[in-house]
């Protein structure tokens, strides 16, 4: 069983670009929740896969991958996802001998920038890059569910402010 450790972070500027390494677009669908678990779809420009991801343990939580067949996934991104779909670029910047991701979000979070790092532990020490802003990790405002449920709730565009203005405890 693989664990995902994962730290989220805002993004101060865009600094980030000058070192970024490669990008991909993806658009990832919410196909279901339990308990504390969630089941998404996920489909990039050459491929596509379910994730199964389980109950956070800290910043840890189990994590299930399986591949399937592009033609699968768009059709569950149109016909079972709940409260829409999250379109976003992907752009991979290596720093201090890490590959952080910085998501730039389209669609209903267009503006919103998040930027991951995966770590081997928890307790791993890592370096920020400067372009880093307020950790965000372990914040419900931030969860991809909680954005997917804001974008089909409020019918248009999310901006940061509205996500600012969720409580901190969903």
């Amino acid at each position: 069983m693989r664990f995902e450790i994962e730290r989220k972070f805002l993004v101060a500027h865009d600094g980030w670009r000058a070192s970024a390494t490669g990008r991909r677009s993806l658009r990832d669908g919410l196909v279901g929740q339990f308990g504390r678990g969630k089941v998404r779809v996920r489909l990039d420009e050459d491929r596509a896969w379910l994730t199964v991801k389980g109950a956070r343990l800290g910043i840890s939580r189990p994590e299930f991958e399986y591949a399937i067949p592009c033609a699968d996934a768009e059709a569950m991104l149109r016909n079972v996802c709940v409260g829409g779909v999250i379109d976003k670029t992907r752009h991979c910047v290596p720093h201090d001998g890490l590959t952080w991701v910085v998501d730039e979000f389209g669609g209903c979070l267009a503006g919103i920038v998040l930027a991951e790092v995966e770590l081997d532990s928890e307790d791993q020490a890592f370096a920020e890059p400067d372009w880093i802003g307020e950790e965000v990790t372990g914040d419900p405002r931030f969860r991809q569910t909680t954005l997917l449920h804001l974008c089909g709730r409020l019918g248009r565009p999310v901006t940061m402010g509205d996500i600012l203005a969720l409580p901190r405890t969903l």
